[in-house]
């Protein structure tokens, strides 16, 4: 197990809310390619995985803890490639704290890739939270391309909550969930670009069994010469609901492309979609200056108030 630093306690503070590095239940916290700690539970059993790096996390039926397992790179130049599978037992009600925080003050691009596979129970309930972060003084771009897999069965609920804070050059994330009779999905991604960053975003939701239900809400701003591109599909397969919203802010010389999608397979499948791209508006701001708030102070304001 590797020691802390203070650095790797103020990223974890940041990706995990886990003040001064620690937080209750079960934990994997993985630093540089290596474990810094790992703490299992009688109801979440972590292990490493032998034929690739990453962990399996299995979870008990009826479980109802919280586990956190962020990433932590520190190293300038280093690159990998993560595998982690979680095996939720039915009836489970459970909180996973993710996320990825770099800090790379050398010259190299420093980058995580990794791979989220979720098998949810029959009833289960998960709740998964991931933060995006990148800091440092170098010159070397900071580089995250996360994937997400779900499988929910008949009944199961997964709320997905993912959030690109600053500091990432640059990140493909793709999405893809496929749920089961009367299972249900909440995505909801707030994503923040500046400089010259660029971000994708592609999700796939397959609503396959009768009365099943997804949802995907994206927030995104984009600043100075930025890139987004921003792709979800829904799918409805059977007897169904589905709705996709989209809201950016554009900002600068930045460049969005917001292109949702449906697709109905069966007669009793509905399905929405909406998308909006715009600047904020004049009145806003106007409103807030009067109350003493510099352009600057107002402009900040809006912009936490609609990622929030």
């Amino acid at each position: 197990m590797a020691e802390l630093s203070k650095t790797d306690i103020a990223l974890l503070e940041k990706i995990a809310e886990m003040e001064n590095g620690l937080a209750t239940g079960a934990v994997n916290i993985r630093k540089d390619s290596g474990c810094a700690e790992r703490v299992s539970t009688e109801n979440i059993r972590i292990e490493s995985k032998t034929d690739k790096p990453g962990i399996d996390i299995f979870i008990a039926p009826g479980c109802k803890e919280s586990c956190h397992i962020p990433v932590i790179i520190t190293e300038s130049g280093l690159k990998e490639m993560v595998y982690n599978d979680f095996y939720v037992g039915e009836g489970a009600d459970v909180n996973i704290v993710a996320g990825c925080g770099i800090h790379n003050c050398g010259k190299d691009e420093s980058r995580h890739d990794g791979v989220h596979t979720f098998h949810i129970g029959k009833g289960a309930r998960v709740r998964y939270t991931e933060k995006h972060y990148g800091e440092g003084d170098g010159q070397g771009e900071n580089i995250m391309n996360p994937e997400t897999v779900a499988y929910l069965e008949e009944g199961a609920f997964l709320q997905m909550d993912t959030t690109q804070i600053a500091g990432i050059d640059s990140t493909q994330r793709k999405t893809t969930v496929v749920c089961g009779k009367g299972a249900e999905v909440v995505i909801t991604e707030r994503l923040l670009t500046h400089g010259k960053q660029r971000a994708d975003s592609l999700m796939e939701i397959d609503l396959d069994g009768e009365d099943s239900r997804g949802r995907v809400i994206s927030r995104s701003v984009a600043q100075d010469e930025s890139v987004q591109r921003f792709v979800p599909k829904v799918v409805g397969n059977a007897r169904c609901f589905g709705h996709v919203q989209c809201d950016s802010i554009i900002m600068g010389g930045a460049r969005i492309s917001s292109v949702p999608e449906i697709a109905a397979n069966c007669v009793d499948a509905q399905l929405i979609h909406e998308a909006a791209i715009g600047k904020i508006a004049g009145d806003q701001l106007l409103k807030l200056q009067t109350l003493g708030l510099t352009e600057e102070e107002a402009e900040d304001r809006i912009l936490k108030g609609f990622l929030a």
